[in-house]
């Protein structure tokens, strides 16, 4: 840090099994993504290229050498992985993310359906090749998944080798673990708590109020994700009561 405060919660080190924040790339050009690592790379733990934006994204095998050259892990989108799978294409998914040099794969069900033994199915082969992320939960706002539901399904997608499962929110967090206003479903994240360990599960929050509400329950050290790059900086500091939301947080622990 560049001066000494006091009182400061003890945020875990890069490379950090958990305190990750995840950063959503929607479509970064390569001198904003260098930008964006001058100063976000040491709060940054990983990068997703949203949905299926590196499809269409220009001077792509470039960019993703940008984030490679900083050392910062990044995958596609979860819903590049499904259009592969819709198209019969998950060989040339693999082939596709070799070819790019990406370490990590999300694996996801959020726009198609598909069986949960087929999903760990998908989620066992994709461990032999890379780190896997699974997401949990739908982007269609009317399916309701009950609390008992979501912890069957991320316990089965973590024994089948899912280093963190993702609690799915959309880009918008207004889906998924929170209601269409984008207010937390507290009741459901507190019984999946009961079940998951919190240092597996990356919680996303686009909005500061959601990041808020995990920085309270879970502590500093909470798994993040879907940020907004120009956000890296503000949720860091929120993370260590250098917000105004979080200012108290930290001063009066013993």
């Amino acid at each position: 840090m560049n001066y000494h405060l006091t009182k400061i919660p003890q945020r875990t080190q890069k490379p950090r099994v958990d305190g990750i924040t995840m950063v959503m790339d929607k479509g970064l050009s390569i001198r904003e993504a260098e930008d964006f690592l001058s100063v976000g790379n040491p709060h940054t733990d990983i990068v997703k290229l949203g949905f299926g934006t590196s499809f269409v994204t220009p001077g792509l095998r470039e960019k993703i050498k940008v984030y490679q050259n900083a050392q910062m892990p990044i995958y596609f989108g979860g819903t590049l992985f499904e259009a592969f799978l819709v198209r019969n294409q998950f060989d040339d998914y693999i082939a596709v993310c070799k070819d790019f040099g990406i370490t990590h794969v999300e694996v996801s069900d959020g726009s198609i359906s598909i069986p949960h033994a087929e999903k760990c199915g998908y989620i066992e082969k994709l461990t032999k090749h890379f780190t896997v992320l699974s997401e949990v939960g739908s982007k269609d706002a009317a399916h309701i998944i009950p609390p008992y539901k979501w912890i069957e399904l991320m316990r089965a997608e973590l024994e089948a080798g899912s280093s963190y499962v993702i609690a799915e929110a959309r880009e918008a967090g207004n889906v998924g673990i929170y209601r269409g206003s984008g207010e937390v479903r507290e009741g459901l994240v507190q019984e999946i708590l009961t079940q998951i360990p919190a240092e597996k599960i990356i919680w996303e929050a686009p909005q500061k109020a959601q990041q808020l509400y995990f920085l309270e329950l879970i502590g500093c050290n909470v798994n993040l994700g879907n940020i907004a790059p120009h956000e890296i900086i503000p949720l860091e500091a929120m993370r260590i009561g250098l917000r105004g939301d979080t200012f108290y947080l930290y001063l009066e622990e013993k």
